[in-house]
């Protein structure tokens, strides 16, 4: 779904639901926010191909957070695609490139996977290790993609998750530090958040910006501003 000129929504099946990765386009090629699932690379591949672009002008990456539903496909699309950029915040850049386990995949929530599906999941890991070089977004960086986007630093969810806010256009790319909900806006899911009051404080970073349309990675687009919830789900915090 191409929501602006220059931005483009995917949508991509995972297991009875979907993710929506992110594409921005510029003249110099294309911008990918996360990659889906790690068996989701074809998927992924067609997703670009059916909203009229073509996979070789990936030019970057932008991941959100260490999750694997967000950094599942890295490693393919780096092998089939050599020399894209990888970007990522040092909170959750030791678990991107392999070096440290992650947060929620447990070892007890991993002997509890199929054994075909458990043993996708090492060969998985064993591939983050052989990632190039990730580059390292902070806080209120400023970067020229998609007409330009900042960097917001939301932790909680994972220590290293991010938001993209994108200025003259508006728009959230909330990643999941929100959420649609039968068409209604919702907070981060609690099940999948380690650090829940964290999370919440970091949507107070997003409840004064200028928002017109939302993002989020489960759920897809929400047009309107995110400011009511916030105030509801952050009012203890004030």
């Amino acid at each position: 779904m191409q929501i602006r000129p220059n931005i483009i929504v995917l949508t991509i099946p995972l297991g009875e639901s979907q993710v929506h990765p992110v594409l921005l386009k510029d003249e110099d090629g294309l911008t990918l926010i996360d990659t889906g699932m790690f068996d989701q690379y074809e998927a992924l591949i067609k997703a670009i191909e059916e909203a009229g672009e073509g996979p070789s002008s990936l030019k970057r990456i932008i991941l959100t957070h260490q999750d694997t539903d967000h950094i599942g496909n890295l490693p393919a699309l780096v092998r089939q695609f050599p020399g894209i950029r990888l970007f990522a915040h040092p909170g959750d850049l030791p678990v991107i490139s392999g070096s440290q386990p992650m947060l929620k995949m447990t070892p007890e929530r991993i002997a509890q996977l199929p054994p075909e599906r458990r043993e996708a999941f090492g060969r998985f890991l064993e591939q983050l290790k052989q990632l190039p070089e990730i580059e390292e977004l902070h806080d209120a960086e400023q970067l020229p993609w998609g007409g330009g986007l900042e960097i917001i630093h939301t932790p909680g969810h994972t220590p290293g998750h991010i938001c993209l806010y994108l200025r003259e256009q508006e728009l959230l790319l909330a990643a999941d530090e929100l959420r649609v909900l039968d068409g209604e806006l919702a907070g981060p899911w609690d099940a999948a958040t380690p650090d829940m009051p964290l999370a919440l404080r970091s949507l107070l970073k997003l409840k004064d910006l200028p928002v017109r349309t939302i993002l989020c990675y489960h759920g897809g687009v929400y047009e309107g501003s995110p400011q009511e919830l916030i105030g509801t789900l952050t009012e203890s915090l004030l």
